[in-house]
């Protein structure tokens, strides 16, 4: 197990949204709307290419964990593999534990594992995505075995318990929309 998730766990903790608004000349991410190094903060940024750039090396990330290890360890290893891409993400050693939402690391886990949990998913955002990981375990139990089943629980719960904050602001309705300026922000 451990053999598997610190490789995958290492894959996760690379974080292109610091790496790549940095490159670009936009700063730290982490000074800006969440402070995440997400796509979805990038976004706010205003250069959309950047946060789709996020999004798709967030969900490589996530699938190239369980990719290298389907051919290179044991049957689970790849699925050990993923989750600890996603736990990488959340919580990177490089930046003190304080890493992004997961989302995208968590799909891209979802797509390499079993892309057809994950096909139902691939184009939706925000709460829809949360409901998605939601929904993905007991896609699951139909879709792919019962390994998968437990890899997208434990995703589906990591993630959630990331997203508290943001929960909360739903329930209070006052979570902002993708694009929408906050009070005390520059352009989204």
């Amino acid at each position: 197990m451990l053999p598997f998730i610190f490789p995958g766990y290492l894959f996760g903790s690379v974080p292109f949204g610091l790496l790549l608004t940095r490159l670009a000349g936009l700063g730290d991410i982490r000074s800006i709307g969440s402070g995440n190094i997400g796509a979805t903060n990038v976004l706010r940024t205003g250069n959309k290419g950047l946060a789709a750039a996020t999004l798709l090396l967030d969900a490589g990330k996530g699938a190239f964990a369980v990719a290298v290890f389907r051919y290179l360890g044991p049957p689970d290893a790849a699925l050990w593999s993923g989750l600890g891409a996603v736990i990488g993400h959340l919580f990177p050693v490089w930046l003190g534990f304080r890493g992004g939402k997961g989302v995208a690391t968590g799909l891209g886990v979802l797509l390499a594992a079993a892309w057809p949990v994950f096909a139902g998913f691939a184009r939706m955002s925000s709460l829809a995505s949360l409901a998605a990981l939601a929904a993905a375990p007991f896609a699951a139990v139909f879709l792919a075995s019962s390994e998968i089943t437990w890899l997208a629980l434990a995703i589906a719960l990591l993630i959630i318990a990331r997203h508290h904050e943001n929960i909360r602001r739903l329930i209070a309705g006052t979570e902002p929309r993708i694009g929408q300026r906050k009070a005390n922000q520059g352009p989204a």
